[in-house]
């Protein structure tokens, strides 16, 4: 038989058959996956083919076989530098959903989460959403994240799951699709998910005052089909995103706009760092590129962590990392 996995709880996997039934289903022994060292083997999204079998009058599967992955994404493992966490796969489009506060999200968690969705050929769009919160400051702040990501080329909607502000926005794009929700705890996935399809009753939470980030209220990558022809995966809530398995000379070639300058700089294998005639950074000095993304992708060639900064917002070619 075969079907797509809907939810992985790390040792059963929930899977939808061809013909609309539900299945627990689980492993036997242990898939690897060529080219991947993955904690996860199966994730939600995979196509799958599997067998029934009877345990205790209960009617179960195994997975014998994961077909062929259109895209996924994936993250470094938490507690395994070496291994990834494939957070789910066969995706239309990504929804990264952005605070600007309460809490902040980082212009650097955007970047190294765009690069990964160029990687491996995902649309993504971004989500600014609480905006019926928003004070002066805050609605600037947004604002002008909005142009540096729209410059580029990216999507950018406003929302409000409480308001109702931007979500027939979303769900237009999500129809006959399979689309994800991410970002960091607290951002307001699942209330968002909620709002677009209240039915599905999906458990929220509110943001912890003392650190001003949200508790886990996803525990699992789970997919839900909707009412109106769509499909959604609804993940944790992601607090780091280490990139992986990227060569230093093709970082650059996934932030789009420094791409598009790539074959006028002097060297093929142009890092943008301190090559002569370095297209890259003659466009940075006439403030044509975003001095956030240009720190974001140097972040990311030395292979540092993320930055949590509070005034991640004010560009500024001198400011201190």
């Amino acid at each position: 038989m075969k079907g797509v996995v809907y939810k992985s709880t790390g040792s059963w996997y929930i899977v939808k058959s061809q013909d609309g039934v539900f299945y627990d289903c689980r492993i036997k022994g242990k898939f690897r996956l060529k080219g991947i060292k993955s904690t996860n083997p199966i994730a939600v999204g995979d196509h799958v083919e599997f067998e029934l079998e009877q345990n205790n009058d209960v009617t179960t599967g195994v997975i014998n076989k994961i077909e062929p992955r259109m895209n996924y994404i994936v993250r470094k493992s938490v507690n395994l530098s070496k291994q990834v966490h494939i957070i789910a796969s066969n995706i239309d489009t990504v929804f990264l959903v952005v605070t600007i506060n309460n809490p902040v999200t980082t212009t650097s968690f955007i970047d190294r989460f765009l690069v990964t969705t160029e990687a491996y050929g995902i649309k993504a769009v971004l989500v600014f959403n609480k905006i019926d919160t928003f004070e002066d400051q805050t609605l600037d702040d947004q604002l002008y994240l909005q142009y540096i990501y729209s410059s580029i080329g990216y999507e950018c909607v406003r929302v409000s799951a409480t308001t109702g502000k931007g979500l027939e926005q979303i769900k237009d794009r999500m129809l006959g699709k399979v689309s994800m929700f991410s970002g960091h705890s607290g951002v307001g996935k699942s209330t968002l998910i909620n709002a677009i399809e209240p039915g599905l009753n999906l458990k929220t939470s509110v943001i912890s005052e003392q650190h001003q980030q949200g508790q886990h209220t996803t525990t699992f990558a789970e997919m839900y089909d909707l009412s109106f022809d769509a499909r959604i995966i609804d993940t944790p809530g992601i607090r780091g995103f280490g990139v992986v398995d990227m060569e230093d000379t093709e970082i650059g070639d996934y932030f789009p706009e420094f791409f598009a300058l790539k074959d006028q700089c002097k060297f093929n294998n142009c890092l943008h760092r301190q090559e002569p005639d370095c297209a890259v950074k003659q466009a940075l000095d006439k403030d044509e590129l975003s001095w956030s993304r240009y720190r974001s992708y140097i972040q990311i060639l030395d292979k540092e962590e993320e930055h949590y900064r509070t005034d991640v917002y004010k560009d500024g070619k001198n400011q201190d990392e």
